[in-house]
């Protein structure tokens, strides 16, 4: 095949993904900002006004609700950043990427809900920590405590945090290998550095660019949370996303237009952090260069890094526990206060799956399976097309990956939905995983293009000089190398596809029940044994597709140690 016929394909993945793509953002953007601004024929709204507006700024609490957001998303963001960097400091010698991909798989795999759930059977005022702490503190009844829900929104930054954490430590980790890190540590330590200020002075300057966009994303998601906000963030009123979210499904329709404007304002908060952040970054710059050419080195960083190592693995201990209060939970029968652990264990939360979670664990299935096919046929697909073109990934290209995750969801879902009743697939399985393939894809993209444009290309020339044809190359010889590169691409889209709330229930319209639509339903406070089963499922599909990924190329290709150490 000629380059010319490369282009033919990589242009025809690029119409199919700008119309699957950008076109729905495009639209939900374009029908909301009409409803924003009084538009809605449905409604019998034709008079474009400031209206919505109006009626949005009436609402009690939404200043609240915004500051609440900027102070969560922002705090949360920046904390996450400052301890992964300093995390990353301390053990990126000790810790191999596939290492640390392993250790951090479990952190990673855990749906945001899931993990939410988790941490508010730990943390509630009858939680976990609170029974252990019980007997040293002379409690005889739970604390009276705001833990969960508080109106500072400090368990919903905790919550992402344990979730970001991890992610931005991956994140790290895959950008040092792009840069000659031994070297410029062993350089600045000859010129009498402390391992914290070559660090700061040094790497993190370089690191800096390659993480951008990926902590753009953490901050997006921070600012726009749904489901972690309905079940640890402040309840009355809540982050600007979960009252938005409400307005939406109130019983009166004609609240969607006050909801529309809400989801531009929402959109113009996470616009304005990124503008935020970018000047942050000119001010640390400028600040940076001054510092560096001060040449100063007598103060230390290194209990700065120990202190962000302690509290990155609290973080860790934190959410191994919640992940384990939720098999417990979904196991005990009768669990008094103050005991640890259950007095007696019972199966029954589980006994009855045709009545209960095996209907949404069927359709999670499907939206998980048929999301993340779609969306590894397409990246390969892409990638294919690169390679056969002779062409690399332009600027333009590399952000229409990234849109989806850079725009709040609430700020275009709904008007998508409203398209998506036009043409008549609103409601069900079709439009849900056409809203779902929006996110699983980019990530998919992004975890399958490291490993690809890596691959060595004597390989695919061998196979050509022996008349192998682009096809049978990519067949033969390409997907069997990366297999292992392909199945975690997969395990993260069945990841993603798992924990989507926002877009299950919109463009569901409340008729495909998931996991994990049903688990943060469950969670505003039905029996916690029930909670529990749906919350552990949810976390289990994730982690049993990343087993999957490790264990199928290893049982494959285990006499092949070629094809072994080129998937590793």
């Amino acid at each position: 095949m000629t380059a010319r016929d490369g282009r033919g394909l990589r242009i025809a993945v690029l119409a199919v993904l700008a119309l699957g793509l950008l076109g729905p953002i495009a639209a939900g953007l374009g029908q909301t900002a009409r409803a924003a601004f009084g538009v809605m024929p449905e409604l019998g709204a034709v008079d474009p006004g400031l209206g919505p507006w109006r009626e949005l700024s009436s609402i009690p609490g939404l200043w609240t609700s915004v500051k609440l957001t900027l102070w969560t998303g922002l705090a949360a963001t920046l904390l996450s950043l400052m301890l992964a960097v300093g995390f990353c400091a301390v053990a990126h010698e000790r810790m191999s990427n596939s290492a640390a991909a392993r250790w951090l798989t479990p952190f990673l795999a855990a749906p945001h809900a899931a993990m939410a759930i988790g941490l508010a059977f730990v943390l509630a005022p009858s939680g976990w920590i609170a029974r252990l702490l019980a007997p040293l503190m002379g409690w005889g009844n739970p604390p009276d405590l705001a833990i969960v829900n508080d109106p500072w929104g400090i368990a919903l930054i905790l919550g992402l945090m344990v979730k970001e954490v991890p992610f931005l430590l991956l994140v790290m980790l895959s950008a040092l290998t792009q840069i000659p890190l031994r070297q410029n540590m062993a350089a600045g330590r000859m010129l009498g550095y402390g391992r914290g200020l070559v660090w700061m002075k040094i790497i993190a300057p370089q690191v800096w660019p390659l993480i951008r966009l990926p902590v753009m994303v953490v901050l997006a998601y921070a600012l726009s949370t749904v489901d972690m906000g309905l079940i640890l963030g402040p309840s009355n009123p809540p982050v600007l996303a979960v009252l938005l979210t409400r307005l939406f499904s109130d019983p009166d329709i004609a609240r969607i237009l006050p909801a529309s404007a809400g989801a531009l304002m929402q959109g113009l908060l996470v616009a304005a952090a990124f503008a935020l952040l970018w000047l942050a970054e000119l001010a640390t710059r400028r600040l940076g260069l001054w510092w560096v050419r001060g040449g100063g080195r007598g103060s230390s960083a290194e209990p700065l890094l120990r202190a962000a190592t302690a509290l990155v693995m609290a973080l860790f201990a934190i959410g191994t526990l919640a992940m384990l209060s939720l098999v417990i939970w979904s196991l005990a029968w009768r669990w008094p206060w103050p005991a640890a652990l259950p007095q007696s264990w019972s199966l029954k939360a589980w006994g009855s799956p045709g009545a209960g979670w095996a209907h949404a664990l069927g359709n999670t299935l499907l939206l998980a399976g048929a999301t993340t096919a779609i969306s590894l046929t397409l990246a390969i697909a892409w990638l294919e097309g690169e390679d056969r073109a002779r062409r690399g990934r332009a600027a333009w290209a590399e952000a229409l990956i990234y849109l989806p995750l850079l725009v709040p969801q609430i700020a275009f879902l709904y008007g998508l939905n409203i398209l998506f009743l036009r043409l008549g697939i609103s409601g069900g399985h079709v439009a849900v995983i056409w809203a779902q393939a929006l996110f699983v894809f980019p990530y998919v993209m992004i975890t399958l293009s490291d490993p690809w444009r890596a691959l060595d290309p004597r390989l695919t020339r061998a196979a050509a000089s022996l008349g192998a044809g682009p096809w049978r190359r990519l067949f033969a010889v390409k997907l069997p190398v990366l297999a292992m590169p392909i199945l975690t691409a997969a395990a993260i889209g069945t990841a993603v596809s798992v924990a989507q709330y926002l877009p299950t229930l919109f463009m569901g319209a409340g008729r495909v029940a998931t996991l994990t639509t049903e688990a943060v339903t469950l969670s505003s406070g039905s029996d916690r044994r029930v909670t529990g089963v749906y919350a552990s499922l949810q976390a289990g599909l994730p982690l049993a597709a990343y087993a999957a990924a490790f264990l199928i190329p290893a049982l494959v290709h285990r006499d092949r140690t070629v094809l072994k150490g080129a998937s590793a």
